[in-house]
């Protein structure tokens, strides 16, 4: 169901204009807030739907979240790891993690989580393991890499844990993201199959080029593009943008998580959470999300992130699926082929090019700020990679969104209070609230 679709050519008002890139909840947030701020927005979005990098699937008859969103571990030859050792490694894994921050106070100059791992376990001999408690191990050490969608050897050490978390703990939205998408999108002026390629800024405001042949202008812009469209340069701007804003665009790292989730004809698996297959490496570590414990469908989805991520991406659909199905083969020998299956590309879709944003080694967690901050009080940045306590997630992203709106609003008013040509009708401050931490993108 798509929201309703005005033009932005109506110059009947005198309202305040504003151009948001993005109908992701960044973006849409954005342009909430700015709607209720009687500011006239048009949202311009490359895709054929709105949502962005969160994408709720009704394939298989009901929502499954492709994007954000207790557990048994199996070796590969499909026995159960003994949940006393499970709980062992990980406490041996937080102690290792623990560990990490005498690490980054000794060394001044960052290394990755993986050299200080190194390091660790040289010095802490009680802390190594072998035979399967070092493959248990790698599976932690490989939802953790799930976590930041990116290798070990490319975390940084001094800003892996400088993220804040929500009180609460996680959650699972069982009837997918979309109704939160569809209700901060209803009403709004949103311009599908909209790529942006070229935003000027000039005195009076700025002026948009999109790849259609369109052009929009407009006082302000809110940019709540993906970090790995930015990086990829798929934007022009003109001018170009400071030194500062393309370090803090191009010093961020890029992750990547997909899904490959699998209907199947009934459930042949634990009651759990997530299934894990524990391997000597990260690289052949798995785990699947179990839908069927929250949701009571027969769903498994299968979540590979980092390298392997990159790697199934250059795989076909059909060749994903199976690799996919033999991980899951070895843990469950006799488990049934899926009747259906879905696959995400976040690295591969142009509109993303990437999952979320993470600390790469030697950049500052001040990068996050950097790209937050507005370019002449004309273009203002949102999404998950400009947030510095949340990033990677949907309520960072939305927070920014607000943030974003807030600050181009204050900015135009008083512009427009110097002028006198625009006197809000609305004094009282709006609110949105933060959706609940429910996973990364």
């Amino acid at each position: 169901m798509a929201p309703t679709m005005l033009s932005s050519n109506d110059s009947s008002s005198s309202s305040p204009t504003v151009l948001v890139v993005g109908a992701g909840i960044s973006g849409l947030a954005a342009a909430r807030m700015l709607h209720k701020a009687a500011f006239k927005v048009t949202v311009l979005e490359s895709r054929d739907r709105i949502g962005g990098r969160i994408y709720t699937d009704f394939s298989f008859g009901f929502p499954v979240d492709m994007g954000a969103s207790c557990y048994a571990l199996f070796d590969t030859a499909g026995n159960q790891i003994p949940p006393q050792l499970v709980t062992r490694m990980g406490e041996v894994f937080e102690a290792l993690l623990e560990e990490t921050k005498k690490v980054r106070e000794e060394f001044a100059q960052d290394m990755s989580l993986k050299q200080a791992f190194s390091i660790i376990l040289k010095r802490r001999p009680d802390l190594r393991q072998e035979g399967l408690g070092h493959r248990v191990l790698q599976w932690y050490l490989c939802r953790l890499e799930g976590w930041f969608a990116a290798d070990a050897d490319k975390i940084s050490l001094q800003s892996w844990d400088e993220e804040e978390l929500l009180e609460g703990g996680h959650g699972l939205m069982v009837k997918g993201y979309w109704p939160v998408v569809f209700s901060l999108a209803e009403g709004l002026d949103i311009k599908l199959n909209h790529r942006v390629t070229k935003i000027s800024r000039h005195p009076k405001g700025v002026r948009v080029a999109v790849e259609n042949g369109k052009v929009f202008n407009a006082d302000a812009i809110v940019v709540a593009a993906p970090l790995g469209v930015l990086q990829a340069k798929i934007i022009n701007f003109e001018p170009q943008l400071p030194d500062w804003k393309v370090k803090a665009i191009n010093e961020l790292g890029v992750g990547n998580e997909n899904k490959i989730a699998m209907l199947f004809d009934n459930v042949f698996w634990p009651n759990v959470e997530f299934l894990g297959v524990v391997a000597s490496t990260t690289y052949e570590c798995s785990y699947f999300l179990n839908l069927h414990k929250a949701t009571g469908h027969p769903v498994l989805v299968y979540m590979p992130a980092g390298n392997l991520a990159n790697d199934l991406e250059k795989l076909s659909e059909s060749a994903a699926k199976n690799y996919a199905f033999s991980q899951l083969k070895k843990i469950l020998p006799n488990a049934s082929l899926p009747t259906k299956c879905l696959v995400s590309h976040w690295g591969s879709d142009v509109n993303s090019l990437g999952c979320y944003t993470y600390d790469a080694v030697g950049v500052s967690h001040g990068a996050y700020d950097r790209l937050r901050a507005p370019v002449d009080n004309l273009v203002f940045f949102a999404g998950e990679a400009t947030s510095s306590s949340f990033p990677g997630t949907v309520h960072g992203a939305f927070a920014t969104g607000v943030l974003a709106a807030a600050e181009c609003r204050k900015t135009i008013e008083e512009r427009c209070k110097d002028l006198e040509l625009f006197q809000p009708a609305m004094a009282e401050e709006i609110e949105l609230a933060i959706p609940l931490q429910i996973s990364r993108l």
